[in-house]
């Protein structure tokens, strides 16, 4: 069997685009999940979220403001909901705890010490608490509530935390967005990081160019990408 095509995910946790368009990916990873290699990792759009949120709204009505935004983009995708408390009154200083907690879970599924599939399913869970419930994902008691109804290991977390562990699984991420040239939440990265599919872009674009690189060119039939 040929080796997997490589595809890097990039997201924030706080982005509305990535919560609303996990749905494509995970579409994708259904349709050719066989053939690729799906690498989820972590940017900061909103690592600092309260400066960032506070310069760029100052004169657009401020959080309330953002908030109206953010689920004005959420009635256009009939699969999500924002909750009328998200950002207008449950507003995370910043993802990076969200990011750092999530981090020891994927550090615990590469150890083989959680269900393959729970940093997946926990990102998930984390990005339906925030915009879905309007809970602030940013608190450490709100991160345990919600590993604790997934059945994760608080205690095995709790020691990745300790031990930096999970730190070291972010600033992985981060190296890898720098040097990748991610600024996009949410980003797919392709080919060696030649292609990059950033933003709000369709399943059928997506799909497209995953199947492109995936064909294998006989003789005459040479590949476009």
């Amino acid at each position: 069997m040929s080796a997997r095509l490589p595809v890097q995910h990039f997201t924030d946790l706080l982005c509305v685009w990535a919560y609303a368009c996990q749905v494509r990916v995970d579409e994708l990873v259904q349709a050719e999940g066989e053939a690729i290699d799906l690498d989820r990792r972590f940017c900061s759009i909103f690592g600092d979220a309260a400066d960032r949120l506070a310069k760029s709204w100052e004169h657009r009505g401020g959080l309330a403001g953002y908030g109206a935004h953010v689920r004005s983009v959420a009635e256009r995708f009939p699969h999500i909901t924002v909750h009328e408390r998200c950002w207008a009154e449950v507003a995370p200083r910043s993802s990076l705890g969200a990011h750092i907690f999530l981090a020891g879970v994927r550090h615990l599924e590469r150890e083989e010490a959680v269900s393959p599939g729970a940093f997946a399913q926990a990102s998930w869970a984390f990005r339906e608490a925030f915009f879905g419930q309007g809970r602030d994902i940013g608190q450490r008691a709100v991160q345990y509530e919600v590993a604790e109804t997934l059945g994760l290991p608080i205690g095995a977390i709790e020691d990745c935390l300790a031990d930096s562990s999970a730190h070291a699984e972010l600033a992985a991420d981060f190296d890898l967005a720098k040097k990748l040239d991610v600024t996009v939440s949410p980003t797919l990265v392709l080919n060696d990081g030649r292609q990059r599919l950033a933003g709000n872009v369709g399943y059928r674009v997506l799909v497209a160019n995953v199947r492109e690189l995936l064909r294998q060119p006989t003789g005459d039939d040479a590949s476009w990408c």
